[in-house]
């Protein structure tokens, strides 16, 4: 009988990571359970001193990067320095991303063009770049940070679900392009995640509304994300290509 290839264990050993918004929030997550499942991870973020905090705290050679997501110039040198300093890119976690709530006749336009531009623009970005270095290797892996808000409508999310839609829709897209090429391509959808942002945005009643609605009855934990991206990561996902993972207790089911 022939040997399977895939590891029940998830190892990442000696896997390079990319992970964008990675000194904070989901991809501080990620980043940390990347590092304990072997890999070497940049940390890729605007904030300078957070980033090279991140990865001083990861160790296992990790190593800090800043990029404007927003600035296609920005990207382009980050993921080169990434290649100068690791020699390749096996993985790639796009958890940059950011919110602002109101009711779709307010938003302004200052507020549409941040959220698009970070989330998709930017998502973009980082996945054509990144997307070069892969295919010239022949092989990698890429998880796009969505959410529960690009698979249904929720009020005063406007923006946000404009743009989480089209991270899914471009994700499909190049999951169709690149994996004859060696590349999968796939989407994790959290519901409200407790990420210290999270816990202020949804305490109090609000938070427990929304809890109500949820069949679990709660939020989900970063490492429950993280573990998710693990997976994705790993080589025992390596029939998983286009879909998106949604991770919401059930929440868009009803």
């Amino acid at each position: 009988m022939k040997q399977s290839v895939l590891d029940p264990n998830f190892s990442l050993r000696g896997k390079i990571a990319v992970i964008t918004g990675g000194a904070s929030g989901i991809g501080s997550a990620v980043a940390d359970m990347y590092v304990q499942k072997g890999a070497s991870v940049a940390i890729l973020d605007m904030f300078e001193d957070s980033a090279e905090l991140k990865a001083i705290e990861l160790g296992n050679g990790s190593a800090a990067f800043v990029v404007n997501v927003t600035d296609s110039t920005s990207v382009n040198s980050a993921i080169d320095r990434v290649v100068a300093h690791f020699g390749r890119i096996d993985i790639l976690v796009n958890s940059a991303g950011v919110v602002a709530l109101d009711p779709a006749e307010e938003v302004t336009d200052t507020d549409w063009a941040k959220q698009i531009d970070v989330n998709l623009s930017g998502t973009f970005y980082v996945n054509r770049a990144v997307g070069n270095v892969m295919l010239r290797a022949g092989s990698g892996k890429i998880i796009n940070m969505a959410s529960q808000a690009g698979s249904i409508a929720l009020n005063q999310h406007a923006a946000y679900c404009a743009s989480k839609w089209g991270v899914i829709g471009l994700t499909k897209v190049l999951a169709s392009e690149w994996a004859g090429r060696g590349i999968t391509v796939n989407t994790i959808s959290p519901t409200v995640v407790l990420t210290d942002l999270g816990k202020k945005a949804w305490s109090g009643q609000k938070g427990a509304d929304m809890k109500k609605l949820i069949p679990t009855g709660r939020f989900a934990l970063p490492e429950e994300i993280a573990a998710a991206a693990v997976f994705l990561g790993s080589n025992s996902s390596n029939m998983i290509n286009g879909a998106d993972l949604v991770i919401d207790g059930g929440y868009t089911i009803q």
